[in-house]
């Protein structure tokens, strides 16, 4: 396993170079994104290839990591590519002043080492040789297609809501957006709780457990939502309005300004 953690963090490492020296070129750190995206599913790739685990956890690390990663790269290249720089890291940029330059370059390989980190939800089960068991199975590859199911349907409404010149500045509260103030989140926090299921019972299972935690710790408390949200209510009037009657995170139904929201 630790040679193919060696292989995988090397590719991971290359891929954010190459999408650091794209934001040297034209001070706009916004593809490092699907970058990250795609590398996480190489990653779940290279874990099914170079595993010794039983094939179909090694099937399903491979075909549920990639096409997850995948889907999100290609998501996130559609709605970075050729557009100006995302909010957040042009905050950095600003702070980082004459620094931005070596101080991007750290946080593009940061946010490798936290591929890595979550890669152990496809690390584990890919070396575990006992097949996993029909119910476990069966329950994993249900979170997986909700997750990702759920999370397109999110990034979808969004893309279409905001296609509409009139809702520029509007909050879209449309489908799941109704529900949640992050589905989208949500559910990429829900996919990661796929491979616990599926590593049940299997050496080293519990640090499967990290990565579901870990990325939603780093959505509520870090570089997702307070990022995010401080952007928003700065650009969006209503945006406050919508924080009292909407969950951050867990999908629930709207409740009256007044009560306060779950995370």
């Amino acid at each position: 396993m630790l040679s193919a953690v060696v292989i995988s963090f090397a590719v991971v490492s290359l891929a954010l170079i190459a999408a650091w020296l794209y934001q040297w070129r034209t001070h706009n750190a916004g593809m490092v994104d699907p970058i990250w995206a795609a590398a996480l599913a190489s990653v779940a790739l290279l874990a099914a290839g170079l595993g010794q685990g039983h094939v179909v956890n090694r099937a399903f690390v491979g075909v549920a990591g990639g096409l997850w990663g995948l889907r999100l790269a290609v998501h996130l290249w559609r709605r970075n590519y050729a557009q100006p720089e995302d909010a957040r890291y042009r905050q950095f940029r600003e702070q980082w002043g004459d620094h931005a330059g070596r101080n991007m370059f750290w946080f593009f390989q940061l946010q490798g080492v936290i591929a890595m980190l979550l890669a152990a939800a496809f690390f584990v089960p890919a070396f575990n040789v006992h097949a996993p068991s029909p119910v476990a199975l069966a329950l994993a590859s249900l979170i997986w297609l909700a997750a990702v199911a759920g999370e397109a349907s999110a990034d979808r409404q969004l893309r279409r809501f905001t296609a509409v010149a009139l809702h520029r500045g509007q909050v879209c509260q449309v489908g799941w957006w109704r529900y949640s103030r992050h589905p989208n989140y949500f559910f990429e926090c829900l996919h990661w709780c796929a491979y616990p299921v599926l590593s049940f019972g299997a050496p080293w299972a519990w640090a499967t457990l990290l990565p579901p935690l870990l990325m939603a710790w780093l959505l509520l408390k870090v570089s997702g939502i307070p990022l995010l949200e401080a952007h928003l209510m700065r650009s969006r009037p209503a945006y406050k309005t919508y924080m009292q009657t909407t969950n951050a995170l867990i999908p629930w139904p709207p409740r009256k300004p007044r009560e306060t929201p779950l995370p």
